[in-house]
């Protein structure tokens, strides 16, 4: 256990909160504008308002196929939206900043469909798929057979990495329990690494990213709240409060909840069109969430986990472009050109032959990377057509 704090750290403690949040507000800022630029000329099927308590409409009906929702963020808090089947997240958007607005673009089997409402607190809406041929002809053009390797290969990845997860967390465990806060700091940084591996698929089974994986700025009592748990809980203790105290039972029910996510993972069902749409999917989420606003917030660690993260997605776009290169070798070109761009300008971020914190990158450095993303998710979004999914 760690001796208190003494005043003046407490006060150094509280000055750097408030400079983590400004900064923050800042970050939501840049990332809301460039949302708002990709998605100017954007036209959607459906438009959902969503308040501090609801989303309207709350009760949407389309027809099966690819559909676009314009999501506009009416409330007082960034807020994230997201269509989920059961536990699994279909499609999302995050860091929708207040006043802004994103589109969202899905591939929707029939089916009925719940909706996230800005907080993770507020009640869920309802979204309804007909039937309909679009939706038809998009599930006859699945073929299961070329993807048998991809999926094998992947599913071993997934167990590797999530055995790993749960390993690194004890560690980290081991660390808070014997009150060795440098020790525990690092800890939790290795931590993270193959988290971030496994992420594309690991933040679609929501109930668990929300307990492993959730952000204090999409829950009402924000770090007060009883729903803080998880990675970035441990993070605020260790970075933002610099401390051990009231840690363990937090690291406890992480690793119980990384022990049901690697359970689960052996079990999920990993269909062709699944497996296609979590590239892009995840790109795209790291363009407009995590590279503008940044995520470890006291920790400060972002570039070193966007590396993992690119690392992750890489693994994946890598066994389908073993798929897509019989098809399109152009397109197999391609997503070697853009992955390559984006490992140029996240590389160029370091110092020394290290990662600096991220708050020491400058906003036009973000808005590089971020487009890079973007365009590496695009490119990665061809791969349905191309080899027979959409």
């Amino acid at each position: 256990m760690t001796d208190a704090p003494s005043r003046a750290g407490l006060g150094l403690a509280a000055a750097l909160a408030a400079l983590l949040a400004v900064a923050g507000g800042g970050a939501f800022w840049y990332a809301a504008r460039q949302n708002a630029a990709a998605n100017s000329g954007a036209v959607a099927d459906i438009t959902v308002s969503v308040d501090a308590q609801s989303c309207d409409p709350g009760d949407i009906t389309v027809a099966g196929g690819r559909r676009s929702f314009e999501i506009v963020n009416n409330s007082d808090r960034p807020i994230e939206w997201e269509i989920l089947d059961g536990v699994m997240v279909v499609a999302e958007r995050e860091n929708i900043a207040p006043g802004f607005r994103q589109t969202l673009t899905v591939q929707l089997a029939p089916g009925d469909y719940a909706i996230t409402c800005g907080l993770l607190s507020n009640p869920r809406g309802s979204l309804h798929v007909t039937a309909s041929d679009e939706a038809a002809a998009a599930a006859s053009q699945v073929t299961l057979r070329k993807f048998l390797g991809p999926l094998s290969e992947y599913r071993v990845y997934l167990v590797m990495q999530a055995n790993a997860a749960v390993k690194t967390a004890q560690a980290l465990r081991t660390a808070i329990a014997a009150g060795d806060l440098p020790g525990a700091q690092q800890a939790w940084k290795a931590a993270r690494i193959p988290y971030r591996h496994i992420e594309p698929l690991a933040s679609r089974l929501s109930d668990l990213e929300n307990a492993i994986d959730p952000n204090a700025a999409y829950l009402a009592g924000r770090e007060a709240d009883p729903g803080f748990t998880g990675y970035h809980r441990l993070e605020y203790g260790l970075f933002g409060q610099a401390g051990t105290d009231g840690l363990l039972p937090v690291a406890d029910r992480l690793i119980a909840d990384l022990q049901d996510l690697s359970t689960r993972l052996k079990a999920v069902d990993l269909d062709p069109a699944l497996l296609t749409a979590l590239p892009g999917a995840a790109a795209g989420q790291l363009a407009t969430a995590h590279v503008p606003a940044g995520e470890n917030l006291y920790a400060g660690n972002d570039l070193e986990e966007l590396q993992a993260s690119l690392d992750g997605i890489g693994k994946l776009a890598g066994l389908l472009r073993s798929v897509a290169a019989g098809v399109d070798p152009a397109l197999d070109d391609d997503i070697g050109a853009a992955q390559a761009q984006v490992e140029r300008d996240l590389a160029a971020l370091k110092q020394g032959g290290g990662w600096p914190a991220y708050d020491q990158v400058p906003d036009d450095a973000r808005h590089r990377l971020a487009a890079s993303l973007t365009a590496f998710q695009a490119v990665l979004d061809r791969l349905q057509p191309v080899i027979g999914l959409d």
